[in-house]
């Protein structure tokens, strides 16, 4: 079967599969076969679910033949970051798989608690939601050792090693969210699920050349998900084009009474039709591209094609607020409650990342004063930043100013000048996608982040499609 099949968008070969072109069980032998060799030589694969992923596809293929087509994903082969409980298979948080540590999350109950099991009996939400959707999970991805919680300074601070990226093996993916970027970029799962607290999305999906959709907070369940910090994780999308990423939150959004702080709202429905000929009013972020022309050049370029659709511009500013420092001490202060235990153990000791354990031992002597005063801000910010949306529609900028960085450094030396935006988007709660909007002079692929208000991800989506539409970069592929 040609590696074109394996690159396709989901909506692609979901077209095929009701031409009877496709069947859902070639397509997942032919993804599991890319997983072994690219995917796993990437560092991208904790655990293959081959014997699962075949089940499920056969069953695809027997109730399409029946006529029952359960969803557009219906035999669809994905793959999950590995913080996510899946019935009889390990679930690591990127830590070895028979090391993981004992802790609980009341928010959204990782089913661990009070035990040393690596193995839950249940599906998180997400999982049954997308198996009831027919899709076909094939693979449980790398990610950074509990999700980066206690900052980490190394691409190596992962159970399976620095994940690699496909543009350039001796750089990085990206976390924490590295396998799913990787393996989507790699052509070796249709789409893939990330989380995101600060930017655990939109940074890989960035360094890899993929589509990356942050939802609103509350607007996913994240029961049967590692906790790292209850009020700011979420759970997305990535894969190869925002029009995959909408048909992907249409089955997963949705309350859920597992996860209180899912919200009640009316079911997430996207017809880009409806967006077509949208008069967009567009927000610039200022950016600092003294250390980044090749970003500017690919942001010029991508205003370029707003232009030409008679989009209106203008620059904004966001409110002076600390955003960063605010969503740092929430964090640390709830990811040290969510390790307590860990934290408690040697087996903290074991972490790859000596700055996880310098950062997480910190947590705990985290002054609540400092943790309520940030949410404080943030209370404050949320209600700032939500005034600028009165006067745009969506906010844009560079996702990052600089390509993927090398695997071997340490992110203080190399993370200066990067840029981005995750920290006041990911406070507010922000939805958010990153495409795919060029190169640097050295074959790194760039993002273009677009921001908007709360649960209007169809209407980012469909701006990130409206630019899919008119360029390619979503369709460049890795030289695997």
């Amino acid at each position: 079967m040609s590696d074109d099949l394996l690159f396709q968008t989901v909506s692609e070969q979901a077209r095929q599969m009701r031409a009877g072109k496709l069947s859902s069980v070639e397509l997942t032998r032919t993804y599991l076969d890319a997983l072994k060799t690219r995917g796993m030589a990437l560092n991208a694969v904790v655990t293959l679910t081959e014997s699962l992923a075949l089940q499920q596809a056969e069953q695809a293929d027997r109730e399409r033949k029946a006529g029952r087509v359960r969803s557009p994903l219906h035999g669809i082969p994905y793959g999950v970051k590995d913080l996510f409980a899946t019935r009889g298979i390990p679930t690591t948080w990127g830590l070895p798989v028979h090391r993981n540590p004992e802790f609980s999350s009341p928010e959204y109950p990782s089913g661990s608690e009070k035990k040393m099991l690596p193995v839950f009996d249940y599906d998180a939400t997400v999982i049954t939601r997308l198996r009831e959707a027919g899709a076909v999970l094939v693979a449980k991805l790398a990610m950074i050792e509990l999700a980066g919680g206690g900052g980490y300074e190394y691409a190596h601070a992962s159970a399976t090693g620095p994940c690699r990226n496909p543009w350039n093996p001796s750089r990085w993916a990206g976390g924490s969210s590295s396998g799913s970027g990787a393996a989507v970029a790699a052509g070796t799962v249709s789409f893939a699920l990330g989380t995101e607290t600060w930017g655990s999305i939109t940074v890989p999906a960035a360094f890899c050349g993929i589509t990356g959709l942050r939802p609103t907070y509350g607007r996913v369940s994240r029961y049967g998900a590692m906790a790292l910090s209850w009020t700011m994780d979420k759970i997305g999308p990535m894969a190869r084009s925002a029009e995959d990423c909408a048909l992907v939150l249409q089955v997963l959004a949705g309350a859920d009474p597992n996860d209180l702080s899912t919200v009640n709202q009316p079911p997430f429905r996207y017809r880009f039709s409806q967006w077509r000929h949208y008069p967009f009013r567009l927000g610039l972020l200022p950016t600092d591209f003294s250390h980044a022309p090749d970003a500017q050049k690919a942001f010029e370029d991508a205003l370029q094609v707003f232009r030409k659709r008679g989009y209106r511009m203008q620059e904004v500013k966001l409110p002076d607020y600390p955003f960063n420092a605010a969503a740092e001490v929430i964090i640390t202060a709830e990811g040290a409650s969510a390790f307590e235990n860990l934290i408690r153990s040697q087996q903290l000791y074991e972490l790859r990342d000596p700055a996880q354990v310098s950062g997480l031992l910190a947590g705990l002597a985290l002054p609540a004063v400092d943790y309520l005063r940030a949410m404080r801000i943030r209370h404050a910010a949320i209600r700032a930043v939500a005034a600028i949306f009165e006067q745009v529609d969506v906010l844009i900028a560079p996702t990052l100013l600089q390509g993927a960085l090398p695997i071997d450094k340490n992110f203080n030396e190399t993370w200066v000048h990067m840029g981005g935006n995750g920290g006041f988007a990911n406070l507010a709660g922000l939805p958010s996608v990153s495409v795919p909007m060029g190169f640097t002079a050295d074959r790194l692929p760039l993002g273009l982040e677009i921001i908007g208000a709360p649960y209007e991800e169809a209407k980012i989506l469909a701006l990130a499609q409206l630019f899919q539409s008119e360029t390619d970069w979503h369709r460049h592929r890795p030289p695997v």
